[in-house]
């Protein structure tokens, strides 16, 4: 079995700052990309960040020079850096991550139970 556990979301003011983190844990082999999604009120799950085991990332056009994904490896973490937010960035995170639990595991795709951040003043 693996998890995915999130942290770190909250109620922040306009232009204020939070950090995300998501830990895999149970049984992993391997772990290639990670990644955040978020989901709004009415509106489909979107991509906001991702990044794979070999160092490239992908961020939506609405979060970059804001947003910052990074991972600790060692700790099967992900983090994302959340910057001069914005009250539309109001919406539940969702962690993602691609996890073989054994050698000869295919690849499965993992979610974490999400994590409210609210933007607003």
């Amino acid at each position: 079995q693996v998890q995915l556990v999130e942290s770190g979301g909250g109620l922040v003011q306009p232009g204020g700052s939070l950090r995300l983190s998501c830990a895999a844990s149970g049984s992993i082999f391997s772990i290639n990309a990670m990644g955040w999604y978020r989901q709004a009120p009415g509106k489909q799950r979107e991509l906001v960040a991702t990044l794979n085991s070999g160092g490239s990332t992908t961020y939506a056009n609405s979060v970059k020079g804001r947003f910052t994904i990074s991972r600790d490896n060692a700790k099967n973490t992900v983090y994302l850096q959340m910057n001069s937010l914005k009250p539309e960035d109001t919406a539940v995170y969702y962690c993602n991550a691609d996890i073989r639990s054994t050698w000869h595991d295919p690849w499965a795709d993992y979610w974490g139970q999400g994590t409210q951040v609210t933007v607003s003043s």
